[in-house]
């Protein structure tokens, strides 16, 4: 079966689709079939936030009425094809980006979904997005807080989540 398909929609994940709200906002919408939980993901998102600009920022919680769903609001991005630019920009956005994760795996946060496993839909590093600001980091839905899941846990997932910026790095490199 087909998902449903919203006015103005920007994109569809495994759980969700994202709706263009303005130029400068978007809503990743939650119906009530969805998997995953609205206050679980804006609480990461908020946390993230709080660190540094490397994952998109969280505005609010909201109901759409006409569309009866609830919406995490967020904002807008522009993706840009990074392969429009040189290898020597693309190395500095990706030390950027590198400094940035970790700086938000000091702080106890994981993003958990830089590459997308195999068996769902979408392209490999779906959730990572060359904008006019550098590389940034969208879907927090499966992110971990270390005080959430404790030490143990935390530190597998950072080092999953480091063989994945590897692997991110050399196709973001590569091509």
């Amino acid at each position: 079966m087909e998902p449903k398909r919203y006015p103005r929609q920007l994109s569809r994940g495994a759980n969700n689709a994202v709706i263009a709200l303005s130029e400068t906002e978007v809503g990743k919408l939650f119906s009530a079939d969805t998997r995953s939980d609205i206050g679980s993901e804006a609480e990461k998102m908020r946390f993230a936030n709080k660190v540094n600009s490397l994952v998109v920022s969280f505005h609010r919680l909201e109901t759409n009425e006409l569309l009866g769903v609830d919406m995490l609001v967020m904002e807008r991005l522009y993706p840009l094809d990074f392969r429009a630019h040189e290898v020597e920009m693309r190395e500095i956005w990706l030390d950027v980006f590198t400094d940035e994760l970790r700086a938000l795996h000091a702080a106890g946060f994981v993003h958990h979904d830089l590459q997308r496993p195999s068996n769902l839909p979408g392209e490999r590093f779906d959730n990572i997005l060359l904008t006019a600001q550098g590389l940034r980091l969208i879907d927090t839905g499966i992110s971990v807080l270390r005080r959430q899941v404790g030490e143990s846990f935390f530190n597998a997932y950072v080092q999953r989540e480091l063989a994945e910026l590897a692997r991110f790095g050399a196709f973001f490199l590569g091509r």
